[in-house]
Order: C-alpha cells, then sequence, then structure tokens
C-alpha cells in the first residue's frame, strides 16, 4: 500500500510540474530562436517603392533629355543623382521578359507581375539596398509633382497652402544644390529650366501644370502603325516592281522574235 502511494505522488508531482516546465522550454528555444534571428535580420525601411519609382520616372522624363542635351553632370551630392535612390540598384535587375513575366536579375527567378517582383525583392534581396539617410528619392515626390504622374487622386484635390509652400521650398533648393548658378551656362540654364519645368506649378490656385517645357519625345501610336505598315508593304511593293520588270522583258523579246521569223530570205 506504501508503495502505491508513493508511485501515485510521483505520477502526481510530474504531471504537476512537466507543464511548466515544458512551457519554460518551449519559451527559452523560442527566445534562442529569435535570438539568434535578431543580427540576420534586414533593415526596416521606410520608403516607398512605387513612390521612388515615379519620382524617377519624372526625373527620367522631364528633366533627363534637358540634362543630356547641356552635356551637364549632375553631382552626386544631388538628390536627383542615381546613386541617391536606395531602389536603384534593384530596379535596374529587373528584367522585362515578357507581357506577363518579369525575371530578378539577382538569381533570375520569373514572375507573373512587376509587384511580385519587388515583394520578392523585399524579402530576398532586402540587404542589397543602401538605406543611409537621404536616399529615399520618394521624399522628393512632393517637389517633382509624383502624384500628377501617377494620376493620383491627391493632384485633383483641393489646395493646401501650407503644403504648397513647402513643396515649393523643397523644389527650389533642389535646384539650387542640383544646379548652381555659378557653376556656369549650363548649370544656369538648367537652374532656371527646373524652376519653370517643376516648382512654378506650386501654387495656390492651380493655374498651371507641371511640366510645361515638355519631356523626353516618345513616338507616337500612329508614327508606330505607320511604320509597321510601310515595313509590310514595301516588300510587296519591290516585288510588284519585279514581276513588272520581268514582264516587261519578256514581252520586248518576244516581240523581236516576231519580224525574225516572218521575214523572206533574200534571192542570192
Amino acid at each position: 500500500m506504501g508503495r502505491n502511494t508513493q508511485i501515485f505522488t510521483s505520477i502526481f508531482l510530474l504531471l504537476l510540474f512537466s507543464p511548466q516546465e515544458i512551457l519554460i522550454q518551449g519559451f527559452e528555444d523560442s527566445a534562442s530562436r529569435t535570438l539568434k534571428q535578431e543580427p540576420g535580420r534586414a533593415h526596416e525601411v521606410h520608403c516607398s517603392r512605387e513612390r521612388s519609382r515615379a519620382a524617377w520616372g519624372v526625373i527620367e522624363e522631364y528633366l533627363m533629355p534637358f540634362v543630356e542635351q547641356e552635356q551637364y553632370e549632375i553631382s552626386s551630392k544631388c538628390r536627383l543623382h542615381p546613386d541617391n535612390d536606395m531602389f536603384r540598384d534593384q530596379e535596374q535587375h529587373k528584367i522585362h521578359v515578357d507581357i506577363n513575366e518579369w525575371q530578378c536579375g539577382y538569381c533570375k527567378k520569373s514572375f507573373r507581375a512587376e509587384k511580385f517582383l519587388d515583394q520578392h525583392f523585399d524579402n530576398r534581396h532586402n540587404n542589397l539596398l543602401n538605406v543611409s539617410h537621404g536616399k529615399c528619392l520618394a521624399d522628393l515626390c512632393g517637389a517633382l509633382h509624383c502624384d500628377f504622374m501617377m494620376n493620383s487622386k491627391s493632384s485633383r484635390s483641393k489646395c493646401n497652402p501650407a503644403a504648397v509652400v513647402k513643396n515649393r521650398h523643397l523644389c527650389e533648393s533642389l535646384a539650387n544644390r542640383c544646379f548652381p548658378i555659378n557653376q556656369g551656362s549650363s548649370a544656369s540654364r538648367l537652374h532656371e529650366l527646373f524652376l519653370r519645368q517643376f516648382c512654378d506649378a506650386h501654387k495656390c490656385p492651380r493655374k498651371s501644370q507641371p511640366f510645361p517645357k515638355g519631356g523626353r519625345k516618345q513616338p507616337s501610336v500612329f508614327y508606330l502603325a505607320i511604320s509597321i505598315l510601310t515595313l509590310m508593304l514595301l516588300p510587296i511593293f519591290y516585288l510588284i516592281v519585279y514581276l513588272y520588270q520581268r514582264e516587261m522583258r519578256g514581252g520586248t523579246q518576244e516581240l523581236k522574235r516576231i519580224p525574225r521569223v516572218g521575214r523572206k530570205a533574200k534571192p542570192s
């Protein structure tokens, strides 16, 4: 009886304390895994990839054609420089294979849409981002009219005087920093163009649209259609000309043979 009581007591104590020990052990293991993951965890990025892409699109289309025309080299201290876009290297490693196929230039993995490739970059190649201070191009969206470029609802919202003043100040500071007027005639012309192209539209009420100087010339749909139609019809035209010339040569030879057949032999 005493032995049975001892066994029962041992089982009771085991059942009483084992769950606690298991819970503590599980917590310790979980904490250990968390601590192991901490050093390798990527930095959290507080920068919109989409708006950074829109900002670079504005720069590429409405500023760079004039910079290239002036043969001007933007300083790396200018926030519009490609090196100051934390997503620039990843964007350059996007391969648009087909309309429904995007490929990662780092690991060659394919995706059905660009947004899935963006998620792949965030999850697998986040360590390749340059997260140093001042590298978020999306911070310049207010000055560069990204909402207008993205056709966002905010671009058609009621004008906010405080935001307009802030964005105009940022715009003018970009002009002064990127195109100092004391750096020569090219920089001076680009400084003036930047003010007209981007800064003048920061007014309340909105009387003028941004980018009045235009941008990179894109081939129109009509021009592309005419070019394709010309390329299709050109071989047909040459074929018709070739057949016509061949027919004309054949008719001329027949006309030359007829007099020889009907000609009488001269008496000897």
